[in-house]
């Protein structure tokens, strides 16, 4: 399915211990919660890996791209600071890694003799044309969302036939965050229409969904500044 909803909590918990099961969990341990919601409103400094609430997006992410993507496929995390995503797929064999964030403490992530971090706005990096078969991006594209920069850079690094795997924060109604800010940037859930307008403009630029598209929510298990919502998970293809 290319376009998921998490429904319930019980889905993070789940997502977790399969991420363990398979070697690929990288989260910082035991009070990974509450740092992840302190960094989140810059309250906390140095690299916090991972996020617990984060685990649906990371394990739905891992076992897309062990099905599609060979070990040393180019792959490319936008947003990678404190993600987790790099980390999970070296752990699981991935050697051919790439990270792109502005945040200056990149060469504070783990594993830095086996995965590429690159100190650049991902909107516009000097990474050339068609250089990675699969782009992540956890819960990055909420913020001073662009769509037009993002897809046309998307598009460009892409290979033929690779993927761009995407979650975001995410309600089928449309939830007003207008002047709420994380990182200095403005912050979005996404409504089903937005998610639906998006893909529109993504045909555009050679981005097409491959799979069925659920946009159902059941219940909101993520509270995060006084809003409620959930988490979805997209995937779009670079046409051949």
């Amino acid at each position: 399915m290319t376009m998921q909803v998490l429904q319930n909590s019980n889905q993070i918990s789940s997502a977790r211990e399969e991420l363990i099961k398979k070697g690929a969990s990288y989260v910082d341990q035991p009070d990974s919660r509450l740092k992840s919601i302190l960094r989140r409103w810059g309250l906390v400094s140095g690299v916090v890996m991972g996020d617990w609430i984060k685990s649906w997006d990371v394990f739905a992410t891992v076992n897309f791209i062990e099905s599609n993507i060979k070990m040393n496929e180019p792959i490319l995390d936008i947003g990678c600071y404190s993600s987790e995503i790099l980390a999970s797929l070296h752990k699981v064999g991935f050697s051919n890694l790439t990270g792109a964030d502005l945040n200056p403490d990149l060469n504070k992530m783990p594993f830095q003799e086996s995965i590429h971090y690159e100190v650049t706005n991902f909107m516009h990096t000097k990474f050339a044309d068609t250089s990675f078969k699969a782009i992540t991006s956890i819960s990055v594209i909420e913020h001073d969302f662009d769509s037009n920069a993002l897809l046309k850079e998307m598009s460009r690094l892409l290979q033929p036939g690779g993927y761009f795997i995407s979650s975001f924060d995410y309600w089928p109604e449309k939830i007003d965050t207008t002047g709420i800010q994380f990182f200095g940037m403005d912050w979005r859930i996404f409504s089903k229409e937005e998610v639906a307008d998006f893909i529109i403009e993504a045909a555009s630029y050679g981005l097409t969904p491959v799979g069925e598209m659920n946009y159902i929510g059941q219940d909101k298990p993520i509270d995060c500044a006084g809003k409620q919502y959930t988490f979805g998970w997209l995937v779009l293809k670079k046409s051949d």
